[in-house]
């Protein structure tokens, strides 16, 4: 089974949508395997997206990512990285597909209610920066 992290972003949190988000994935099957609430330094939020650092964006994307709490969830399932893509939708709501979570949910490219890894690499990256192995919880359903 394949982990991927997902974070609700600092816009859906403050709208409230946090269940909602987290129903788009339960109901196709993936489960949740750790969760957990945090408000980002700006700092931190720089270390996390340090990849885009060349980026022009890497500066407002990271002040945004640390202007309220996240929640940083740890999800499993068969193909879990390429599904969880499918149902986030297009970084760009406006080319997100009808009925993913960006379409309905994101305002802009920035503010786009969810992150999620994009590669086995990204996955190993970001899951250890919010969990330890102790807090992730396989189990069968």
């Amino acid at each position: 089974m394949e982990k991927t992290l997902v974070m609700v972003k600092p816009d859906a949190v403050v709208k409230g949508f946090v269940g909602k988000v987290l129903t788009y994935f339960e109901d196709q099957g993936l489960k949740i395997v750790a969760a957990k609430m945090v408000h980002l330094s700006k700092e931190e939020a720089k270390k996390f997206y340090y990849v885009h650092r060349q980026r022009p964006f890497y500066e407002s994307l990271t002040e945004f990512m640390s202007s309220a709490p996240i929640l940083a969830v740890v999800l499993e399932g068969e193909n879990a990285i390429s599904r969880v893509r499918e149902i986030m939708g297009a970084t760009n709501p406006k080319e997100a597909k009808p009925g993913t979570i960006r379409s309905s949910l994101a305002e802009n490219v920035e503010r786009n209610a969810v992150h999620g890894s994009d590669s086995p690499e990204s996955a190993a990256y970001e899951i250890p920066f919010f969990f330890n192995q102790l807090e992730l919880c396989s189990y069968n359903l």
